[in-house]
């Protein structure tokens, strides 16, 4: 049996209490490299093998889940944040189904949420923005045409943006052919829960020159939308006059 794992956005304690068991139950954990800390390890017990996927290619995980299956052990597959984002789970889902090896999968904390988290930031606010558009840069691996930053920039909903700490430049050029401007708010999370977690607040025109003050280049997290403006309208839900399934509102018969 293979289990997915998401490990959480890097603090130890974020991870799942399913995900925490099953890394203790494991025969064998192949992990994602230095995306996952390495803390998570030490939950594992004595004797378990560990492999490091950073250096090996899909064939070599197969290779080592199936191996594992021959002798009757358990594999977790270890991934970064909820392995449903990015995580590039389903291909190895596809050769699993090929060879019959039976898996599920452990949903995690992804770390936009994380990086919400340390902002104290919500994506969704009444009268701000009630879309949240997670993507990235297209870079040595393309995008769907109808899927460039550009266009879904004209939305100017709040968005988190993966992968692309390395591509600002060209990000601050995407953003700005669609409803962002320069002075549209901006933040950059690097390793969102980690003990060296930066918070970096800035706007869409100043997210290259944060970055490079600040020796970021990789590992961090773009928010980008006027959520991080810090002004918002009053939620309706919790209105006084606001009638829901559980209270009536004051003033209405």
């Amino acid at each position: 049996m293979v289990h997915f794992v998401g490990a959480g956005p890097g603090a130890e304690d974020l991870i799942t209490l399913r995900g925490a068991k099953l890394l203790k139950e494991a025969d064998q954990v192949i992990y994602a490299g230095s995306l996952v800390n390495p803390k998570l390890l030490e939950r594992c017990r004595e004797g378990c093998r560990i492999l490091n996927s950073a250096v090996m290619t899909l064939e070599d995980v197969i290779e080592a889940i199936q191996t594992a299956e021959e002798q009757g052990q358990m594999t977790v597959r270890l991934h970064t944040g909820d392995p449903g984002i990015y995580g590039a789970i389903r291909e190895q889902m596809n050769r699993l189904d090929a060879l019959g090896i039976p898996f599920d999968v452990t949903p995690g904390v992804s770390s936009f949420c994380a990086a919400a988290a340390a902002l104290n930031a919500e994506y969704t606010l009444p009268g701000v923005s009630q879309t949240v558009i997670l993507t990235r840069m297209e870079g040595r691996t393309p995008v769907p045409e109808r899927e460039k930053l550009s266009g879904l920039a004209r939305h100017g909903s709040s968005m988190a943006v993966f992968l692309s700490a390395g591509l600002l430049p060209e990000l601050e050029k995407e953003l700005l052919k669609g409803a962002y401007t320069e002075e549209t708010p901006a933040a950059l999370v690097y390793k969102a829960s980690w003990p060296e977690e930066k918070r970096l607040r800035c706007t869409v025109g100043t997210l290259a020159t944060c970055a490079k003050e600040n020796g970021i280049d990789r590992t961090a997290l773009v928010l980008v939308g006027d959520f991080l403006s810090g002004t918002e309208e009053r939620s309706r839900l919790y209105a006084p006059d606001f009638t829901t399934g559980y209270r009536k509102g004051k003033n209405q018969t």
